[in-house]
């Protein structure tokens, strides 16, 4: 792969550090990384292949020379410096949620629809977090067996929210255990020792807008718009790793083993199977790792062509550092750096 400059805004954050750590860990072919942020962070120096890089403020002249500018920055932010590094050349990754479900913008996981990248224009959106492990696990077998309805039950990990919320739970896990009141300041309720069934605003038909997210990302991203979604998405108490009961409806009858079989060749998804010694995914094993795990498969007794699985996934990393990073990779290999002429 030819070498590339790179651009990383948000880089003080979790998922901008873990996007330095896997560019570094895949040795992704960098001629040049700048590290940008916002103002309060500049100045700061981080570790990048045992060098010490300082960063700088985000400025519209960021992305001068710059080949792929990854974002995890903010909704707020990506739109208004998106275009403008796309502007100075820069293909944009972006991991808000400001271009997901824009039309001209590709929504994009590598192992489900990796030819979207080629008719971007400039701009492509990484989706959400708890959309990414789902989609991964379940497209595989969507292209044997067609999925008509799928029924998700999410548990969300505080990192997901950011760094504010990872201290939260540190300090009000402390202060319940000694006895003491807590006051919660990122979520609307104490999260140590707690679960919340709201994740982003609720909107008017009852439903919250990460809940929204996963219906529309997933029809996207699959390009099945035909497919009948419900979410419930919750936050609940662990630092890191998103878990998912899900429920799938399939156009015919489909058994564990036969789904076992797909998934094991499936990119970017391990079985963990096996419940004579209780082996399945649980977020504590899927920290610091890569791949979509698949458990608890079984069949659906209330539907004949149902199923049911557990799903879990390091959110930093698959749902959205490495994501992101992926996307980046195949660009580089199939040389689509620069758009069509012609956008889709």
């Amino acid at each position: 792969m030819k070498e590339c400059s790179i651009a990383i805004v948000g880089a003080t954050g979790l998922v901008g550090q873990e996007f330095i750590k896997i560019l570094a860990q895949r040795s992704f072919p960098m001629e040049l990384i700048r590290l940008l942020a916002s103002d309060r962070s500049a100045g700061k120096k981080l570790m990048v292949n045992k060098q010490e890089i300082e960063v700088l403020e985000t400025t519209p002249d960021s992305f001068e020379g710059i080949d792929i500018a990854l974002f995890s920055a903010g909704s707020e932010i990506s739109r208004h410096f998106s275009p403008l590094a796309a502007q100075s050349g820069a293909v944009v990754v972006d991991n808000s949620a400001a271009w997901r479900m824009e039309p001209n913008v590709p929504l994009v996981v590598p192992e489900v629809n990796p030819e979207d990248i080629e008719w971007h224009s400039g701009i492509i959106a990484n989706p959400n977090c708890s959309t990414i492990q789902m989609v991964v696990a379940l497209y595989p077998l969507h292209k044997v067996n067609p999925i008509k309805r799928i029924v998700v039950s999410t548990y969300q990990s505080v990192s997901g929210t950011g760094a504010a919320a990872v201290e939260e739970l540190s300090v009000q896990s402390k202060q319940v255990l000694e006895g003491q009141t807590t006051i919660p300041h990122v979520y609307p309720h104490q999260i140590a020792f707690n679960v919340l069934p709201e994740i982003d605003v609720f909107l008017d038909d009852g439903y919250t807008r990460e809940e929204w997210k996963m219906v529309e990302e997933t029809k996207k991203i699959m390009h099945a718009s035909e497919i009948a979604m419900s979410a419930t998405c919750a936050r609940v108490p662990v630092y890191t790793g998103h878990s998912e009961a899900v429920w799938v409806e399939f156009s015919s009858p489909m058994m564990p083993d036969e789904v076992e079989r797909i998934l094991v060749g499936a990119p970017g998804v391990k079985i963990l199977d096996d419940s004579a010694i209780s082996l399945y995914p649980h977020p504590w094993m899927a920290a610091g790792t890569d791949e979509v795990f698949v458990g608890r498969i079984r069949r659906d007794t209330s539907h004949p062509n149902g199923l049911a699985m557990w799903i879990v996934a390091d959110n930093l990393r698959k749902g959205a550092a490495l994501n992101a990073v992926q996307i980046a990779e195949e660009m580089v290999k199939r040389d689509w750096l620069k758009p069509r002429e012609v956008a889709k």
